[in-house]
This record gives C-alpha cells, sequence and structure tokens, in this order.
C-alpha cells in the first residue's frame, strides 16, 4: 500500500510546444510541476538557480516555490502537476534534485498518463488564467486516485516520476532525521486532524508513551515541539487554503483548527512574514 504521505493528485496533464510566448515571472503555484523536455530549449530559474531546459531531462518545480521561466525559441515537452494529500509533503520526507536525466520509458509513461487521463491540459499555458483561481480546485478538480486499477496505475506512475529526483541523504548532505518512523502514526494522526482540537497528551497515548518523554523523544528526532509542529503544519494547510479557495479568513482559520482569527492571524505573520490577507492579495495579483 501507498505511504500516506507520500500520495499524490494529479491535476495537469498535456504535451505541447511552446514559443517566445512561454514567458513569465514570480510564479508561485500551489501545486508542484514536472516537465520532459523533448526538443528545444528554454529555462527556468527557482530555488536560486537557473536551469536550463534540455531534451531528455526530467524537472521539477515544487508547489509554493517562486519561479521565472522563458522560451527565446521553441520547445517541446511534456508537462504534469500534482497536489499532495493535505498534510505532511514529499519534500519533507526525502532529499531532492530539480534536474535528472530521463529515462528510457519515461516518455512511454507520460503517454500512458495522457491515455489514462486524456482531459486534463491547460486551455491557456498563463499561469494568470489558472494558479491561483480562488475556484482553482473546483475548476479543475484534480484526479483523486482511488483503489482501482486506473487509480493505483496512475499513482504509481507519478510515483516513478517523481522517484527520478529523490537523491540519497548522504548525497544530498541532508539527511532524514534518524529514528522519524516511529512517529509515522502520530504524524498521520496530526494531518488528518488539523481542523479538530489536538494536545500532546493525546499524541502521547497514541505512542504508549507519557507525556514528558514523548515530548523530549519527538523534538530530539523531528527537530521541533510537538505544538510547535502541530502550528507549523496548520499555517501550510491555511497557505494552501488562501491559494486555492474563496473562503473567507475566519472560515479557514477554523478548517485549520483555530477559531480565534486574531489568533490565527499572528502565527501566520509569525510563519511567513506577512498577514494572511496581504499573503491573499499577493498570490491572486502574481
Amino acid at each position: 500500500m501507498t505511504d500516506p504521505f507520500y500520495k499524490l493528485n494529479l491535476l495537469h496533464l498535456g504535451h505541447i510546444r511552446v514559443g517566445n510566448e512561454w514567458r513569465f515571472d514570480s510564479v508561485i503555484s500551489p501545486f508542484s510541476r514536472l516537465y520532459l523536455v523533448m526538443n528545444g530549449s528554454a529555462w527556468v530559474y527557482h530555488h536560486q538557480k537557473k536551469y536550463e531546459l534540455k531534451p531528455g531531462y526530467l524537472y521539477l518545480i515544487p508547489s509554493f516555490s517562486l519561479s521565472r521561466y522563458q522560451c527565446d525559441t521553441v520547445m517541446e515537452q511534456y508537462y504534469l502537476s500534482f497536489l499532495e494529500e493535505p498534510g505532511s509533503s514529499i519534500f519533507e520526507q526525502a532529499s531532492f534534485c530539480y534536474e535528472t536525466p530521463a529515462l528510457a520509458n519515461d516518455e512511454q509513461l507520460f503517454s500512458r498518463l495522457l491515455t489514462l487521463h486524456p482531459n486534463r491540459s491547460l486551455p491557456n499555458i498563463d499561469p494568470k488564467a489558472y494558479d491561483n483561481r480562488a475556484d482553482l480546485l473546483s475548476f479543475n478538480q484534480p484526479v483523486v486516485l482511488q483503489p482501482d486499477s486506473r487509480g493505483t496505475e496512475t499513482q504509481g506512475i507519478l510515483l516513478q516520476l517523481l522517484s527520478r529526483f529523490i537523491r540519497p541523504a548522504d548525497e544530498m548532505g541532508n539527511p532524514l532525521p534518524p529514528g522519524a518512523k516511529q512517529f509515522n502514526q502520530v504524524l498521520a494522526y496530526i494531518h488528518t486532524h488539523l481542523h479538530e482540537k489536538l494536545s500532546v497528551e493525546q499524541l502521547a497515548t497514541l505512542q504508549r508513551l507519557n507525556v514528558d518523554y514523548f515530548s523530549r523523544q519527538f523534538q530530539a528526532v523531528l527537530g521541533s515541539r510537538p505544538i510547535d509542529y502541530i502550528i507549523n503544519k496548520r499555517m501550510e494547510q491555511a497557505q494552501l487554503l488562501l491559494a486555492t479557495s474563496s473562503f473567507s479568513l475566519q472560515e479557514i482559520a477554523e478548517q485549520v483548527g483555530i477559531a480565534d482569527i486574531y489568533y490565527f492571524s499572528r502565527l501566520f505573520k509569525r510563519r511567513f512574514g506577512m498577514p494572511p490577507g496581504r499573503y491573499r492579495k499577493l498570490i491572486w495579483n502574481v
């Protein structure tokens, strides 16, 4: 069975040839993008690095990455975008690069996805037309992968393509915390109950540990106190809702388990450097 942290939901998918109209600045998408370049050339800039897009290579841009991209001549590519399940991100669970040589069957994998999902292409390549629409998720509903043959195959292909970018911890110089798997049950519970009241006592009970020992172990392994981890996950979920829904700030605060809108705003500003209302205006006006 697929690890719940690694569940991906397909959003956009297509094969396209672009020219110098493919030129956009300050793109911040609430979903991750993956490209397979077939012919031509272009470039993207994100995570403080410029990537020259070359035929025969795969490229990854994680969600909420400030990016810029440009094509000066022509480029042919397959593309897809995906959303993760709310809560934990695969980008927190492993070390990633953002450019890697494609394997011989990667074009076949994209072709198979297009056969499985023939109507997922973008009607307009301009990110302003689709990236941060208030109705993004209803406008182009993600393919929520069900436990049937089509969903299982789609999930397998998405994970197979994404696996090309995962690098060993020692290679990337960013090893995963030792012993993190012992908290999988607790983390899964947090990620699926963000809208509810959560206490350290509840989490300690799941681990069959007393509260003090559980808190010390959690911080030693994951690098933050349980309550801080919960707050960070709530703020990340709020960030996604601000970018992809038209819910009011009060509604979003309640959906991430913080009924007090003023407390919610303070936490969001502390996490992202600006209040939630300003963040929404900024991202919707990209």
